[in-house]
């Protein structure tokens, strides 16, 4: 079947093929594709699935989470890539980031971390010194993010993740 395609080009076609081979730096990409061959990757994204996770996460995040300096987002985002939930189920982006929040939310010791993250990535947003949660303190005025407040938005994200 080959030979039938390769009999139909004509001359002009295989020169202009040549010209542009020549311009093109080869790749390891392209030693790929070659190896593999024409249609390959016919009906598959060129988007690797974890990516596309990650892109979905951070969409449900962007639409989902009222957050004011955008800090708890960056930070849960964060976690998330590096958590065991995605590289155990990146095929259900939804049921990763509420699991992640249901986790989160069930330990103390994790939701204080969260927070002291947040915090600090808050300072770093907003050019400030961060504020934290001491035991026993009450809690800073311009503090946007306590552990008060990052567990109920999460648990109102775990909510809107529910309805969907």
């Amino acid at each position: 079947m080959s030979s039938n395609q390769d009999a139909g080009r004509s001359e002009g076609d295989a020169q202009l093929e040549r010209e542009i081979r020549n311009e093109r730096k080869f790749s390891l990409e392209e030693a790929v594709g070659r190896m593999a061959g024409a249609g390959a990757m016919k009906g598959e994204s060129p988007v690797a699935r974890k990516t596309q996770a990650i892109l979905e996460i951070e969409t449900l995040l962007e639409s989902n989470l009222r957050d004011a300096t955008g800090a708890l987002h960056v930070v849960l985002l964060r976690r998330i890539k590096e958590s065991e939930h995605l590289l155990k189920d990146f095929e259900n982006p939804l049921a990763t980031l509420a699991a992640y929040c249901r986790e989160v939310v069930d330990s103390e010791y994790g939701l204080k971390s969260l927070v002291r993250e947040t915090d600090v990535e808050c300072g770093r947003i907003l050019h400030e010194r961060p504020h934290f949660d001491f035991e026993g303190s009450p809690s800073h005025p311009d503090d946007c993010y306590t552990v008060k407040s990052v567990r109920c938005a999460l648990l109102q994200l775990m909510q809107q993740l529910d309805r969907r």
